[in-house]
């Protein structure tokens, strides 16, 4: 049952006056449909009909209770009857809840407003962030940049090792495997396996040289390098581990803080490898004329867990083109050497 219909049948006497100038005269009130009917007591003859959502009291908490459809309260209606003005207060009640609500609306409005800058300020900005930064900034500010978080690596793990003999030999992988793109460090600690750096540094550690019996277990590792590249920016997995402030203080000062840069030094190091699609991988090891089985059998020596890069090897049964004579790869072993 709802207030109106509660209160339908309801009746009490008040004081009615049509006009400010007019005089007051007694009335009967009762509830009609959605209507407060004002009668005469004698005739019961209805003579105003008073719409019950425009009602309004014009002295609240005080009796006799005074109300009015007027607004400048022209036309008023006087009761002191306390269960009618309770009827009449609980209907105006029920009435005003089933309006809309401006100032809700605007309250829910801007709470939706700032929830949904709040949500592109967390999730869609700093990422807007880095893909802008990675598109705009020039090479040689990677190259900058590469060069000072080369610098905290190597203030971790010791400098690139650099043997006359053993640089030399480097230098023929990078040309064949990053020309003109590209230049390749060899640590003797710190790095786990392989790393990439912006502005193209690659860095292999000084393990994938000297504990194989061949160079392709490090080319192998450029490749890779190469094509976690290609799948993400290394100045964009910079600036995600450093945050949206690091990657606007780039885009309007063209630096980062050196703290960021620093603290991603140590992460490089003992981060987990990306993983690379197995397929792509063996493509790009065809490509550079390079086979899967040495790269296989140096991640697992018995072939168990990396049979399939072993049964799909693009040289398998054949000879791959020749990366460094057996001189050259001796130097290169001994790249960390005094």
């Amino acid at each position: 049952m709802t207030a109106l219909s509660e209160y339908e049948r309801l009746e009490s006497g008040g004081l009615w006056r049509a006009g400010p100038e007019a005089q007051r005269r007694e009335v009967l009130v009762s509830f009609g449909d959605a209507s407060l009917v004002i009668a005469d007591p004698r005739t019961e003859m209805a003579i105003a009909h008073w719409s019950l959502p425009a009602v309004d009291r014009r002295n609240p908490g005080a009796e006799p209770a005074v109300y009015s459809p007027d607004p400048e309260g022209g036309e008023t209606l006087e009761i002191d009857d306390t269960t009618m003005i309770e009827a009449i207060e609980k209907v105006r009640a029920a009435i005003a809840r089933r309006r809309p609500q401006p100032g809700r609306l605007r309250l829910a409005t801007l709470g939706l407003v700032v929830a949904t800058l709040v949500a592109l300020a967390l999730f869609w900005l700093p990422g807007a962030l880095v893909n802008h930064a990675t598109r705009v900034v020039p090479e040689a500010k990677r190259a900058q940049i590469g060069r000072a978080l080369l610098a905290d690596i190597t203030a971790l793990a010791g400098p690139p090792c650099r043997t006359p003999l053993g640089r030399a030999a480097l230098a023929r992988i990078e040309t064949r495997l990053l020309p003109g793109r590209g230049r390749l460090l060899v640590l003797d600690g710190g790095v786990r396996g392989s790393a990439h750096l912006p502005g193209g540094i690659v860095l292999l550690s000084a393990a994938l040289v000297e504990d194989h019996e061949g160079p392709e277990v490090a080319a192998a590792h450029v490749v890779l390098e190469r094509l976690r590249a290609e799948t993400r920016d290394p100045l964009a997995r910079l600036l995600d581990h450093a945050g949206a402030l690091a990657s606007f203080r780039l885009l309007t000062t063209g630096t980062i803080p050196a703290a960021a840069l620093e603290s991603y030094a140590g992460d490089l190091l003992v981060a987990p490898p990306v993983a690379v699609p197995e397929t792509a991988f063996l493509a790009a090891l065809d490509a550079a004329g390079l086979p899967s089985t040495p790269y296989a059998y140096a991640r697992d020596a018995t072939g168990e867990t990396t049979l399939s890069l072993i049964e799909a090897d693009p040289y398998r049964g054949r000879t791959p083109p020749r990366l460094l004579s057996d001189g050259a790869w001796v130097s290169l072993q001994g790249i960390c050497g005094e």
